[in-house]
């Protein structure tokens, strides 16, 4: 046997397959946020990050790819090489909504992708400018229904959980509003506080400071137990739209054909980062709570999302072609 050969056959026996996960990542990684940079989707992203750099001694670096709701960012992780070194945050509108309010997604959310760990959930908040003559949902429907499309409601873009929720509340209430798109969190929000619009459906971190200084009123929470950073604030449900609930959800994902034993070892990572009390806690603070898991049980979430939103799209009749 040839000296080349032999070394050969030696580097694979005390090489076994599982190595190269072990020693993931030798690089840095980017992590791309299909958001621009300040959302809750990014705010999340940070933290979990900062904490993965820190366990790996490489960076983890946030490349913040925002427009279309979240699907261009996602196209770009779709047809990154499926190595490791480019992973993706996606979310209820990416990874739930898009797959069935899109006439032509670039990419699919499921074929495309290989769910990695559920990162989070986020309460969604009912806000309202002070302008708004309504302290709660009831008075909030009876109004737009006295004044039919005169309220108006913002949203991170069309396509966005933002948009989705407020389509959910009108059909469920039975009312008409006015949907006003914005290219992102924040400046839906800048409209909001400065009264150019009525209402948005947001996550609640990105309103806490304008509820507790009185620039906008929560009327309600669209989850299905009360928010512990806003236990005053009641759900949607309680307020008579019974069976109504939507969250906020933010998931890593690999584009599809990322080797099982680097998908493990991210999830075993991110996972055991996600368990921490410091993590829970920061979370909290965000009215938002870990996911964790294994990516089987991301996979089963994920899939309930997509029905979930399906018919939503389909009551609503949104469409984006």
């Amino acid at each position: 046997m040839r000296l080349p050969l032999l070394v050969f056959f030696m580097a694979a026996w005390i090489w076994p397959t599982g190595v190269p996960a072990q020693i993931y990542p030798t690089k840095p990684v980017r992590m791309i946020v299909p958001f621009p940079a300040g959302g809750a989707t990014d705010i999340v992203a940070r933290l979990v990050a900062q904490k993965l750099s820190e366990a790996w001694g490489q960076q983890v670096i946030v490349d913040n790819r925002g427009g279309a709701a979240g699907t261009i960012g996602s196209e770009v992780a779709a047809k990154a090489p499926a190595d490791g070194y480019t992973i993706l945050v996606g979310t209820s509108s990416t990874h739930a909504i898009a797959q069935s309010l899109y006439a032509k997604l670039p990419y699919d959310s499921v074929k495309d992708f290989v769910p990695v760990v559920g990162l989070a959930t986020s309460t969604i908040t009912l806000s309202a400018h002070p302008s708004v003559p309504a302290q709660n949902v009831k008075e909030l429907i009876a109004l737009a229904k006295a004044r039919p499309d005169a309220l108006s409601f913002a949203s991170s873009g069309n396509g966005g959980v933002s948009h989705l929720v407020g389509e959910m509340f009108k059909a469920q209430a039975g009312i008409k509003m006015l949907h006003v798109p914005y290219k992102g969190d924040a400046p839906a929000l800048t409209d909001l506080v400065g009264g150019q619009v009525s209402l948005e459906f947001g996550t609640a971190v990105s309103f806490l400071p304008y509820i507790q200084s009185g620039k906008l009123k929560a009327l309600a929470v669209t989850s299905q137990k009360r928010s512990p950073v806003l236990p005053g604030v009641p759900t949607v449900a309680e307020s008579g739209l019974k069976g109504f609930e939507a969250l906020q959800w933010y998931g890593l994902f690999a584009p599809a054909g990322t080797p099982r034993e680097i998908v493990a070892r991210l999830n075993g990572e991110t996972a055991k980062i996600l368990r921490t009390p410091e993590l829970k806690e920061r979370l909290a603070k965000l009215a938002s709570e870990a996911l964790a898991g294994t990516p089987d049980e991301f996979a089963a979430f994920q899939k309930a999302e997509i029905g979930k939103w399906e018919k939503v799209v389909k009551d609503s009749g949104a469409r984006i072609d």
